[in-house]
């Protein structure tokens, strides 16, 4: 049983480290059995590890979301309200649109109410940001953490097959900011 275990573990970082590779090459287009395929393994046990798409792209960009989170704590710890929220809603357009894959994987669906989803961590990460921004000012009460990170996910979207998608997310999120906080 436990070598079981120990295989189970293997088999799951072995996946994970193949998906990771799989999306940044192909992006969220790449599908369960491509990734089964190149880490040598059945389609079964991938759906053992990830029992759709939807949870492995999770998991692919886990790493990067805690490091917004983290970001986030710390940005939090400066003076400028607004250019710390800004400067963090700039990492995540940045991040979201190098890591291919990740904004399909932000995309909430009705399946996602009854799972952790990335967009909770986002979220929770940029609400103490929007908070001391909101009370100096520098945003109107009323835009929500979530507001935010689905205007930067609506925008990554939008320009990830353009031939600078990083430059294009973020001239637009520039755009959007100017009427967020003229």
């Amino acid at each position: 049983m436990g070598g079981q275990r120990s295989d189970a573990q293997r088999n799951y970082a072995l996946i994970l480290d193949v998906a990771q590779q799989e999306v940044a090459a192909h992006g969220a287009e790449t599908s369960l059995e491509q990734i089964a395929r190149a880490a040598g393994v059945g389609s079964a046990t991938v759906r053992r590890h990830f029992p759709n798409k939807r949870a492995l792209l999770h998991a692919v960009f886990r790493e990067g979301v805690e490091a917004l989170h983290t970001r986030a704590l710390e940005l939090a710890e400066t003076e400028d309200a607004r250019g710390a929220l800004l400067e963090w809603l700039t990492a995540l357009a940045k991040y979201a649109a190098t890591a291919r894959g990740m904004a399909v994987a932000l995309v909430r669906d009705e399946t996602d109410a009854r799972q952790e989803h990335p967009c909770d961590r986002l979220i929770d990460a940029g609400e103490p940001l929007l908070r001391q921004a909101v009370d100096v000012g520098a945003v109107p009460a009323g835009v929500t953490s979530e507001d935010l990170v689905t205007l930067v996910t609506g925008i990554v979207l939008a320009t990830e097959h353009r031939r600078d998608p990083t430059a294009e997310a973020e001239r637009l999120l520039a755009i959007a900011v100017r009427g967020i906080s003229p």
